[in-house]
């Protein structure tokens, strides 16, 4: 399966790579005139917002709160870990507005910076002290952007990708086979990102509920330009994927939405996925810390 997700990554980036040096030679004076002058076809405001005011202007306060199950793990550490649970609280600014000229077309940018709490202790779990227990305190950056439909006034649904930077304290409560692996993390602050995606549904003007599964990993070491080759992979990817879901938009604007959704979010998790083996993948690197988690909350908009 990483295989694949590998091929579908590079293909991405050499075919859409070929694909746009088609097209910008194919183009006569009449097509890029008329792509200039359509602006709400290919939203150029919605790219200039998103891009250079980092999503602060005409946007409204928000605050999170999100309840979560989570598991953790590591290739190479022999025992268990307890399940955590979690805690977040978020605090930021949410820019909603009218997506491709369609009124009932909703583009939702949320960025934020939020602390989280991890904990077999908010589980509850027993344990049979042969597992690993731990409580993570968590602080980071996210971004999460999505497509959606308005379902009234005040009222609509919104489908969602996002990422985050972020910092992990973990203290662990082991078994000696796993001291040396797990001494990597323990009572340290450490590097990680993470990806996402989900689902808001707007209530009302002030209220929305949230429903995300997210993939998160924590770095033993910083290892900055291996770090950086693999952002910028990544980044690429997911930019080329943001012309062919801008195009799908173009021909049917009402599954733009979905298609985004499952696309953005497949290729965030195969991301992931690869991430498991090498945390700077392709770049050879060791095993990450790596965390799976479904949340659920409410975020209230002023």
């Amino acid at each position: 399966m990483k295989i694949i997700y590998s091929i579908i990554i590079s293909s991405l980036l050499v075919f859409q790579t070929v694909g746009f040096t088609q097209e910008d030679s194919s183009k006569t004076s009449d097509e890029w005139k008329w792509r200039w002058e359509d602006e709400d076809k290919w939203d150029w405001k919605r790219s200039w917002d998103d891009d250079f005011d980092f999503g602060f202007s005409k946007s409204r306060p928000a605050i999170s709160l999100n309840y979560g199950l989570a598991q953790m793990d590591r290739k190479d550490v022999i025992g268990d870990f307890v399940k955590p649970n979690l805690l977040e609280l978020k605090l930021g600014y949410i820019k909603e507005r009218q997506a491709f000229g369609k009124d009932d077309l909703v583009l939702l940018t949320y960025r934020n910076v939020y602390v989280a709490n991890e904990s077999n202790k908010l589980a509850g779990n027993k344990t049979n002290g042969l597992e690993i227990e731990s409580e993570m305190w968590r602080v980071g950056f996210e971004r999460n952007r999505g497509y959606g439909y308005k379902l009234g006034e005040n009222s609509s649904i919104i489908l969602f990708n996002g990422y985050t930077l972020n910092w992990s304290r973990v203290d662990f409560k082991y078994p000696s086979p796993d001291l040396e692996t797990l001494n990597l993390y323990d009572e340290n602050f450490r590097f990680g990102t993470s990806g996402f995606g989900g689902i808001s549904f707007k209530v009302i003007d002030n209220l929305m509920l949230d429903a995300s599964y997210e993939s998160a990993i924590i770095f033993q070491r910083h290892l900055f330009w291996k770090w950086a080759g693999s952002a910028i992979i990544e980044s690429a990817a997911q930019g080329l994927l943001d012309k062919f879901i801008d195009e799908i938009f173009e021909s049917s604007h009402y599954a733009g939405p979905v298609v985004s959704f499952v696309l953005k979010n497949a290729l965030t998790y195969g991301v992931y996925e690869l991430r498991k083996d090498k945390m700077n993948w392709p770049f050879k690197s060791e095993s990450p810390l790596t965390y799976d988690q479904f949340k659920f909350g409410l975020t209230f908009v002023f």
